[in-house]
This record gives C-alpha cells, structure tokens and sequence, in this order.
C-alpha cells in the first residue's frame, strides 16, 4: 500500500510539474503593428491563448518582434521554418513561390468584395483539404489560422481616372501577383509593398498604387495619391498565423488546441475591427481632401475583360509541379460563388 501511495504521489507532483509549463514564444511580423495582421497578436491572439493555457495550469510569455526586428516583410515563413521564432505572420502574398496555392485569391480578382467571405472560405480549404496545408508541411511551418483577409482593393492615383486610356504608360504599384491585375491595362506594373509606398509615390518613383482602405488610410496615402477609385478588385486573403513545425509537433494537444483557440478569436477580432474601420477610413480620407468615386460597371467590365486569365496559366503551371492549382481555383471559385459571389469572370471555367 505504501509503495501505491508513493506512486500515486509521485504521479501527482509530475502532472503538477506538467501543468506549470511557461510557454516562451517569439512572434514575427515584417510589418509594424499599425497594421491589423500585427495587431491582432497582441489584442486578441495572445490574452485568448493565455486563458487557455492558464486554465491548463500554464503560463505564456511573448516576444513580439514586429516591424522587420528579426525578419522582413516576406521573410517570416523562413524565419519560423528556421525556429528563429515559433510563430509567425506567414504573407503568401509576399512568398508566393513557397505558398503558392495559398495566392488563389490573388489570380482571380472582380470576384468578391467580402473580406469576411473570403477568410471563411480559404479557412475552410485549409482545415478540410489536405492540399492546401501540404505547403506549410513541406517547409516546415503548421497552419495555425487567424487568416488575414485584405478589404477589396482600390486604385489611388496622383491624377484622375475615368478611362482604362488614364493609365496608359503610368507607373502602377501593386504587390506580389495582384501585379497581375494591370496586364493589359496600359500601366506599368511595379512591385512595391506598404512599407515603401508613401515615400515611392511622393518622389514620383510611381504615380498610383493598387491597395486597400484599411492601410490607406493609416499610412496617409491620399496625402500622395488623392485619386482614390473604387474598381472592386477584389477582398484577398494574403496570409495567416503559422508556427515551427518542430516546436509545435512537440507541444502537447490540449496546448496546440489553446493556440488555435488565440488564432480563433484574432480572426473574429480581425474581421470585427476590419468591417467597422473600412467605412470610416473613406469618410476620413475624404474629409482630409481625397477624391473618391466608384468606378462605373462599364470600367470594371472593361478592366476584367481585357486581362488576360493569369489564374488558369498559373493554375496550370502549380499542376506541372503537382501542386493542385487546378484543383484548387475550381475549388475556390465553387466555393465563393456557392457562397453568393458573383465574379466578373469565371476564371477556373473559361
């Protein structure tokens, strides 16, 4: 009875050991918290998989290092996948070569509007299709959630825009494959990102971007570019929480499960605080002197219709590489419009 006693002692004190864990986790962003990808690790993700962990009888401890501290704006997959960070703001936006089906939005702008529609869907593709999570696995990254979905992309420019004709030979920024969405346009299409494009459009290195409200309006972009035209390119989603795969695959499952509760409630803080600023973030561009109009049906008509269908020639390209992009445009494009969009143009069934 005695050596019973002692054994069931012994158990006690090692489960209580267990359940006093300090979890120590850096977390990257190349982007500085101004922006709600950053953000919402500290408002949401962090206290939501704290309680979680504090109800398992842990404790969680968080080095945010955001703003390119440790790693720059694209480089936070490798960052993670090196275990130089245990998790990390992984943009498919800005990796589109490692996270190339993850870009499926991307290739197939004019489809929806709805951020929230579209984070809902490319979370569902990779909770319930294995062949969206086999990117992260190969480099050696999980994905955790809390997807980060961009509100529909605008056009601003430093002159006005009534006719696909305006942007004929004028230098047009975009980033990663949205780059894309100018082919055939007239403009010349440069690779440039949010943490250049306030400096680049006040020294004339170009004369518009393609972006977003909800950055637009933090990163005073109307001040350089006070043409702001509504074409409804399109909500995006361009990245998501991911962690090590070494140090997650050695977390127990009931502390994985308390991560996923944190991605869980950044995406519903995310997607909450998104839908409430992108209207005040037009009403205080324009009280501040931008000019903003919609674009009328017959410019986005002639927008859509003069691009060429990069979404099947990428799609086509990931299939020689047995990545699935056919597989996962018709997927998506199912899905969003079983969900009620209404693109412009079928792209997965032209």
């Amino acid at each position: 009875m005695k050596s019973k006693a002692l054994g069931a002692l012994a158990l006690m004190i090692a489960a209580t050991s267990a359940a006093a864990d300090n979890f120590n986790v850096t977390i990257v962003a190349g982007h500085p918290p101004i922006f709600r990808w950053v953000k919402q690790f500290g408002v949401a993700f962090e206290p939501a998989a704290a309680a979680k962990l504090e109800e398992l009888g842990h404790t969680l401890s968080v080095s945010g290092q955001y703003g390119g501290a440790i790693a720059g704006v694209g480089e936070e997959l490798e960052t993670v996948e090196a275990g130089l960070a245990e998790l990390g703001a992984c943009s498919s936006l800005f990796d589109p070569a490692k996270l190339a089906v993850q870009n499926v939005s991307y290739y197939t702008p004019f489809v929806s509007a709805d951020a929230r529609k579209v984070a809902e869907t490319i979370h569902n593709m990779h909770l319930n299709d294995p062949r969206m999570t086999e990117a992260y696995t190969e480099n050696n990254v999980v994905y955790v959630g809390a997807p980060s979905a961009i509100d529909d992309y605008i056009l601003m420019t430093n002159f006005e825009v009534n006719s696909l004709a305006d942007l004929e030979g004028r230098k047009i920024a975009a980033p990663g494959p949205a780059i894309n969405w100018l082919s055939g346009t007239g403009a010349v299409g440069v690779q440039g990102n949010l943490t250049t494009y306030y400096n680049e459009l006040q020294t004339g290195v170009y004369d518009g971007v393609i972006v977003f409200a909800s950055a637009a309006f933090p990163g005073k972009l109307y001040e350089v570019a006070p043409y702001i035209t509504k074409m409804g390119l399109g909500a995006q989603f361009a990245g998501s929480i991911c962690a090590n795969k070494d140090w997650w695959d050695g977390l127990d499952a009931d502390v994985q499960a308390a991560f996923r509760a944190g991605a869980d409630a950044a995406m519903e803080w995310y997607l909450g605080d998104l839908e409430g600023f992108v209207g005040l973030a037009y009403a205080k561009m324009g009280e501040a002197g931008a000019k903003i109009k919609d674009a009328p049906d017959s410019l986005r008509a002639a927008w859509a219709e003069t691009m060429p269908n990069s979404a099947k020639d990428w799609a086509a390209g990931l299939d020689k590489q047995g990545k699935h992009g056919t597989a996962i445009l018709t997927e998506y494009m199912d899905e969003m419009r079983a969900g009620g969009a209404t693109p412009l143009r079928n792209w997965d069934q032209e």
